[in-house]
Order: structure tokens, then sequence, then C-alpha cells
């Protein structure tokens, strides 16, 4: 698995293709596999917390989930070429789980969002076994109780960062049948389709983050976040030169 440091954060510059192939070997195989996907606002809220760190980086697989990331790479001569988004990223695990016939489960969100996001799912993918859904307000130790009820092969967890990574860190040894565990964010309120995701040309041109922003005038305060991380990685690539 190849890997580049973004800010002390490990993260995957492999191909999609290539990441699903793999993540699903260690699947065939029986191994757990956490997915998180890496963006500037994770990156710039925690590059400070050793600890956080070291908790992500400990994982196997971190997508480029974020435009910024794809620069960061640019800015220090890196060889990730493309974002991979999370919403995009789950829909791959799912066309592929397909083939084995996986037991899903959905954690997240609120319980009207969450069913609506399963029975989206179902429409788009004949033949999907989501085997339960739990909405993301009941208490953790409930939610780890029902999942492990339904006993899934692969879990999405919709609770936000870093609530959601964190999640899985600390029961990912409790959830013993689950092979693959991915944090989604938001996707389940697109899934559901009560929030609209911008068009694919927005999207290709890499201008979702602007889409977003103008749907949703309040995340100005995040966007203000990404200046900030590039300024920082430009500042870590100028110390990094003076100490070579």
């Amino acid at each position: 698995m190849i890997k580049e440091k973004i800010l002390g954060f490990d993260v995957c510059s492999t191909s999609s293709d290539e990441l699903v192939k793999e993540i699903f070997q260690d699947y065939s195989n029986k191994k757990q596999s956490v997915i998180f996907s890496i963006n500037p606002e994770i990156v710039i809220n925690n590059y400070k917390d050793e600890v956080y760190k070291e908790k992500i980086n400990g994982q196997k697989y971190q997508i480029p989930d974020g435009v910024g990331i794809v620069y960061a790479s640019k800015i220090n001569k890196g060889e990730i070429k493309n974002r991979i988004a999370g919403i995009d990223f789950m829909h791959r695990v799912i066309e592929e789980s397909l083939k084995y016939k996986s037991k899903i489960y959905l954690y997240g969100a609120k319980e009207n969002i969450i069913e609506l996001a399963k029975e989206q799912l179902q429409k788009k993918y004949d033949g999907l076994n989501i085997i339960g859904v739990c909405n993301g307000y009941v208490d953790e130790e409930t939610a780890v109780q029902n999942i492990n009820e339904a006993s899934p092969d692969i879990l999405f967890v919709g609770l936000g960062s870093p609530k959601q990574e964190n999640f899985i860190i600390e029961n990912k040894d409790k959830l013993k049948s689950v092979k693959i565990f991915m944090p989604v964010g938001g996707s389940f309120d697109v899934i559901s389709n009560t929030l609209r995701r911008a068009p694919d040309w927005i999207i290709n041109i890499n201008l979702e983050w602007l889409y977003r922003l103008i749907k949703q005038p309040k995340r100005i305060f995040r966007q203000i976040k990404l200046i900030k991380f590039v300024w920082i990685v430009l500042l870590d690539r100028v110390k990094n030169k003076r100490r070579r």
C-alpha cells in the first residue's frame, strides 16, 4: 500500500480500483479493514494531536477525500492525482460487496433518514442485503449491541467526525463479524435524497465545495479552514526544505 504524509496523516496514493481490490482481498482472508477518509478539515482540526494521528495512521486504508488533499500532495511533490470522495468510495464498496453477498449495516443519522437511505440503496442495487440500521442518537453501548446482534460483514458509520472515527477505533474489536468499517459522514443524508449533491460536472471540476457553500452558507467557517490548511502545508514544506 503506497502512502504519503500530509501534515503527519497517512494518505493512500493508490488508485480507487486498486484500493477496492486490496480491501476485498483482506475481506476474503477474513481480515478487518478500516477505511478512513482524510480531508483538509480533519487534518487541520487534528494535525497537532499526536494520539489521534496515531489512531488514524494505525489503520491500513486512508483515502484522499478532498481536493485540498490533492493540492497538498502536489505542493509536496507527491503522487496523489485524484480525490476519492467518501460517498463515491462507499458506493464502490457496496458494488463490490454484491459479488460476495455481504451483509451490510447502516449506523448514524436520524431515524427517518437512515430508513430512507436503506430504501434508496436497495432500489439502486438489486440483491443488496442490508440486514439492519440504527440511528445515530442511541447510546454507544446500545449501538454496539444492535450491530452485534445483526452480525454484519460491512458497517457504514455516519456520525460526523471525529465521533464516527472514534466509534470505530474504540469498538472494532468488539464487533467481531465486521470485516469492513467505513465512516461516511453525511452520506446518508445524500443517499436518502434529504440533501442534494452537486451535479456531476461540478464534481468533476473539483468545485463541489463551492456548490455546498452556496447551498449552505454557514459552511463558510469550514471553508476558511481550507485556506488555513493550504497555508500550513506550504509553511510545512518550507520548514522541511530548511531542515534538509
